[in-house]
């Protein structure tokens, strides 16, 4: 490995699409729609399992430029391989509903750490992105053990 953490011949799986749901690369394409998603549930997301630090999302939100550069840093993390996130779709009406995270585990326990989060008027999606998740971790990635705060 070269400085990513999944091997340098693994194919970074690039959708998960379920019934329900579709998962994608986040990028800066998806800035206004993922910064509409995550500024309407802020509590909702600091809420949600996997969220223990209390530092995002900001309580006090941040501008659209700064959401920006946010999604180009984890569209860079994608290209260089050290970290994934994937901005998820509501099928039904192509609206965004929320981020999954795949990042290296901090604490080593795990081979990676996963985090995810719906807005607050999809929290009835939390659970089926949970689990397509884990089905999807288990199926097409590398890893081992995953850290995954269970809903």
């Amino acid at each position: 490995m070269s400085g990513s953490f999944v091997p340098d011949d693994f194919p970074v799986p690039g959708e998960l699409v379920t019934p329900r749901l579709r998962l994608e690369p986040l990028g800066p394409e998806h800035n206004e729609r993922d910064h509409a998603a995550w500024t309407s549930s802020i509590e909702h997301v600091r809420s949600t399992p996997g969220y223990p630090d209390g530092s995002w999302p900001p309580v006090e939100g941040m501008s659209l430029e700064r959401n920006l550069a946010d999604l180009r840093r984890h569209a860079d993390d994608f290209v260089r391989r050290v970290g994934f996130t994937f901005t998820v779709f509501d099928r039904h009406d192509g609206d965004v509903i929320g981020c999954v995270y795949i990042y290296p585990d901090n604490d080593g326990d795990s081979d990676a750490e996963v985090q995810s989060w719906v807005r607050a008027d999809r929290a009835d999606l939390d659970l089926v992105l949970y689990q397509a998740v884990l089905e999807w971790l288990a199926a097409d990635w590398p890893f081992t053990s995953v850290r995954y705060e269970p809903r």
